[in-house]
């Protein structure tokens, strides 16, 4: 009798120890299946937050041009509401400033795999706002080749944020 109560204990002990084991691994999987959801989603989330310092940066440095822009983009506007000569000097040094600061602007680390792509859609757009600091110099500046740099740093911009997944920004809605 002995024997058979030793032989059901090991058996009961043998069949908790399985069940224990099996619900470690159900864990650990669910643990790192968490751990990789996780580390998308903070890249998501690390995009939106690099798309939102970057417009920040530039806002604060393009009021002058953006001014600029709306006068002489106003419909029947009259000559003195204009931008004048004056308006295209503070335009030009405000699309200078952006520019420059685009040009000493860091990817941040928690971005370092998508950091090539990045940083060739800001050298687009730091070239872009140069090219307008380089046309408003000129008496009637023509933006035509600005804007279509600008353009392909959105396109580059937008892949890498499609490529997690997400819908591509319009930076120019956000600076403009």
């Amino acid at each position: 009798m002995k024997k058979f109560l030793l032989f059901v204990s090991a058996i009961m002990m043998a069949i908790g120890l399985s069940a224990c084991s099996s619900n470690d691994e159900a864990k650990t999987d669910k643990k790192e299946t968490t751990e990789e959801t996780a580390s998308k989603v903070d890249v998501k989330k690390e995009l939106v937050r690099f798309y939102m310092d970057l417009g920040n940066k530039i806002n604060a440095k393009d009021a002058d041009l953006n001014a600029y822009v709306a006068k002489a983009t106003k419909e029947d506007a009259t000559p003195e509401e204009l931008p004048n000569a004056e308006d295209r000097a503070k335009a030009s040094e405000s699309a200078a400033s952006v520019a420059a600061e685009l040009n000493t602007y860091q990817i941040p680390a928690s971005l370092k795999d998508k950091k090539a792509d990045l940083d060739a859609a800001i050298k687009d757009f730091a070239a872009s706002y140069q090219a307008k600091a380089d046309e408003l110099k000129k008496k009637t500046p023509n933006f035509d080749a600005a804007t279509a740099t600008f353009t392909q740093g959105e396109e580059k911009l937008g892949k890498v944020f499609e490529s997690e997944k997400l819908l591509p920004p319009g930076l120019d809605k956000q600076v403009n």
